[in-house]
């Protein structure tokens, strides 16, 4: 998609409409595009150029300064400073228009200094999953195509599988055994590959099933393996038409685990009386059981 209302720009790039429209008619920063009846719309430069501005506005320069600059000239200032910076919204802005020039050299640059400065599990709790996010947001308001999400999402995952490959066998003597699985048609595992990363690094017996597992097959390597956490999540689809179904569903065939619920099936579970069912919305709530 290439046209956005003002109000998409607002959502996307964190400036209000009305500062958005002061700069447009003070200092001419883009140029809205009208309809038939006058109403403002944007298009794919006018996005990728109002978030290099919010970038280079964040760190203190004057509007007035920032509009005297070319394309050209506003992209390479925007990548000298991003290429020093820290700061996790100028990183996040970065990695949307990286997305947006489908730009894998430029996402793994950003995402190797964020690991340097933060660590790698703190690149995902405040970098990647918020700017995962506000990608999700983007996708609702139809401004970004699905290839352009699954390009920077596969990006993200080979990450995790490769950091997860690098670790060592589990060894502690009180280690547990999970099973990671996603719900039949759910096929985001994004979260669920960094739980698995986290679960592992403390020494604890993974599993990992993933995507839309099927159930018998799930119950099948419960019985053979008898673990003693269940980790699953949702974003978007169940098998059930309520999540609460589903959590009684899972909760009763699995009677001798511990059933860690995360995404949407968290809140239901939090409100359900399910013994062996707990919710989990972070990583500080996954580690009591770590």
């Amino acid at each position: 998609m290439d046209r956005y209302t003002i109000s998409d720009l607002e959502k996307l790039t964190g400036i209000m409409a009305g500062t958005i429209r002061i700069w447009e008619r003070r200092y001419r920063i883009i140029r809205p595009h009208r309809t038939d009846t006058n109403r403002r719309w944007y298009d794919s430069d006018d996005l990728k150029r109002i978030l290099n501005i919010s970038i280079l506005y964040r760190k203190g320069i004057k509007i007035s300064k920032i509009a005297t600059f070319s394309g050209p000239e506003l992209e390479e200032k925007v990548l000298l400073l991003t290429r020093e910076s820290s700061d996790t919204e100028t990183q996040i802005d970065s990695l949307i228009v990286a997305m947006s020039d489908l730009d894998e050299e430029r996402i793994n640059d950003i995402l190797m200094r964020s690991v340097i400065n933060r660590g790698f599990e703190a690149t995902f709790t405040t970098v990647v999953f918020p700017f995962l996010r506000r990608v999700g947001i983007m996708w609702h308001a139809g401004s970004v195509d699905i290839g352009a999400e699954h390009f920077v999402s596969n990006i993200f995952r080979k990450r995790l599988i490769a950091a997860i490959d690098t670790l060592s066998p589990p060894e502690r003597p009180d280690r547990k055994k999970f099973i990671m699985f996603l719900p039949e048609s759910e096929l985001h595992e994004m979260g669920l590959l960094f739980f698995t990363y986290m679960i592992r690094k403390e020494g604890h017996s993974v599993l990992y099933l993933g995507q839309s597992t099927p159930f018998n097959g799930l119950k099948d390597i419960v019985e053979r393996w008898h673990p003693d956490f269940l980790v699953t999540g949702a974003l978007t689809n169940l098998p059930f038409a309520r999540p609460e179904d589903y959590l009684k569903h899972i909760s009763s065939a699995f009677m001798d685990q511990t059933i860690l619920a995360a995404g949407i099936l968290a809140p239901h579970a939090g409100k359900m009386s399910l013994k062996n069912i707990v919710p989990f919305d972070s990583v500080n709530s996954l580690q009591k059981y770590l």
